[in-house]
């Protein structure tokens, strides 16, 4: 009997240090996580968590929220044209982002990335407009943009031309979302670009070099050596563009505040004038969690159909 729990003692003993151990180590890690789980928590989820409730009054932000409509705001928000032409807006630059401005983005990196006599300066300059601000890289195209050729550079220039007449560029319904998306494409390419830069640091010269001494003209190795060989950084832009696109606010607003009648109004352009020119709060609540179950969605679904996770690849 003494034999018996003289045997059994040990391996209690060694399992409840092992528990001990386990959970000391839990502890720790949870010890560690607790601060971003309260940052988390306190300007993510509880935000989140009143906006939710506040989309359910009509509240303009003065005083208790009290007239309870259920989800009227998020019906009046499906019914209204603005939000629609918003909407459009903003798969529009959705798509003039991916079509023309991540491969143009993606052109120059190569150059400047390779084989580009001043490489340095050229890469200099391209990403010179993303560490300008916002605000002054809208007014500054603000004035570039003006329809007074005394003032704004275009129109002095276009006038020079025979038989050219200056242009309404921000207060022409026609004109205005190209020009933003002109301004746009000048402010982001350059991160853009950055990124991709940053992936092509990562494809070995010797497999270039390899390609070439089996005969791949420079297209052939592009295509079939440098882009696959970049489709994680592609993909990051391209999902930062999209994001971004969602969610463009300062430069629309400092230049046109979605004007003329709607034409270059964004989601989060609407969301403003609701909440903070108008004090619909609760309306404005309501615009905030659609754009960010259409943003949540996009991200579900683009890491789910489009990211493959890095360790299911070889590189």
């Amino acid at each position: 009997m003494d034999g018996a729990v003289t045997r059994e003692s040990p391996l209690k003993n060694g399992f409840s240090s092992l528990l001990t151990q386990k959970l000391q180590n839990n502890l720790t890690i949870l010890l560690f996580l607790l601060p971003a789980f309260i940052f988390f928590f306190v300007f993510q989820v509880y935000p989140i968590l009143e906006s939710v409730y506040y989309s359910l009054f009509n509240w303009t932000g003065f005083g208790p929220a009290t007239k309870f409509i259920g989800l009227n705001n998020y019906q009046q928000i499906l019914a209204d044209e603005v939000f629609h032409k918003a909407l459009g807006n903003a798969l529009l630059l959705i798509f003039l982002s991916l079509a023309i401005q991540l491969p143009l983005a993606l052109a120059l990196a190569i150059m400047v990335g390779r084989d580009l006599p001043g490489r340095a300066v050229y890469r200099t300059i391209f990403f010179m407009p993303y560490v300008v601000s916002e605000v002054i890289t809208g007014i500054m195209w603000l004035n570039l943009f003006n329809a007074d050729p005394s003032k704004g550079l275009i129109n002095a220039v276009l006038t020079l031309i025979p038989g050219a007449q200056a242009q309404a560029w921000l207060g022409d319904t026609r004109l205005v979302f190209p020009c933003l998306f002109v301004v746009l494409t000048w402010k982001w390419f350059g991160l853009h670009m950055l990124l991709l830069l940053a992936g092509l640091q990562g494809i070995p010269v010797e497999v270039e070099e390899a390609a070439r001494i089996d005969g791949a003209n420079t297209g052939q190795l592009i295509w079939n050596i440098t882009i696959p060989m970049l489709r994680n950084a592609i993909q990051t832009t391209a999902y930062l563009s999209v994001l971004g696109s969602i969610q463009q606010f300062i430069l629309v607003w400092v230049m046109t505040q979605g004007g003329p009648s709607s034409a270059s109004e964004m989601l989060a352009t609407y969301l403003y004038r609701f909440s903070f020119k108008r004090f619909w709060l609760g309306y404005g609540s309501a615009v905030a969690l659609v754009m960010l179950v259409i943003a949540l969605t996009f991200s579900i679904a683009y890491n789910h159909f489009v990211r493959t996770p890095e360790y299911l690849t070889n590189e």
